[in-house]
């Protein structure tokens, strides 16, 4: 080393060390904070919405059992009807369907029904007249098709 040469008295360049992984820039933590509250408002809407839908759940639970046990007898229409009551009472709390009987019964669950109304009046009709009348006039399987036809359209 010469005293009087000022260059080799120079060190070398050093870079500075790198930042490292934590603690993260700003952007990164807004990022993380939008992810996690995205996560909590999905899972709270998820769990809102299965809870809203328990009575569809139940009612095909309810409808299966009666497919199973399906007889011609008029306390088989009277808890199918009760079933679909309750399923209404469900959707529809404002317009009060399980104080309904008779034709306004049957309007009512031909003027919620999905689709094929007209065609459905005459297991519509003999759903509700069989579950009082002492001889039945319907078909469990036609009154189980309208039924589960009438729930499958109810879904939120």
């Amino acid at each position: 080393m010469n005293p009087q040469d000022p260059l080799s008295q120079l060190r070398d360049i050093h870079l500075p060390e790198t930042g490292g992984f934590w603690p993260p820039a700003p952007g990164w933590w807004v990022l993380a904070i939008l992810i996690v509250t995205g996560l909590a408002a999905l899972i709270c809407l998820l769990i809102r919405r299965r809870r809203r839908n328990r009575w569809f759940r139940t009612a095909r639970t309810e409808l299966a059992r009666l497919e199973r046990i399906a007889a011609s007898e008029p306390w088989w229409f009277v808890q199918l009807n009760m079933l679909l009551k309750q399923a209404a009472r469900e959707r529809y709390p404002d317009q009060h369907p399980e104080a309904l009987s008779g034709d306004a019964w049957v309007e009512f669950l031909l003027a919620t029904a999905p689709r094929d109304r007209i065609a459905s009046r005459p297991v519509a009709e003999a759903l509700v007249s069989s579950a009082w009348r002492p001889k039945v006039s319907a078909e469990p399987t036609e009154a189980l098709a309208f039924a589960r036809l009438w729930l499958g359209g109810q879904k939120c």
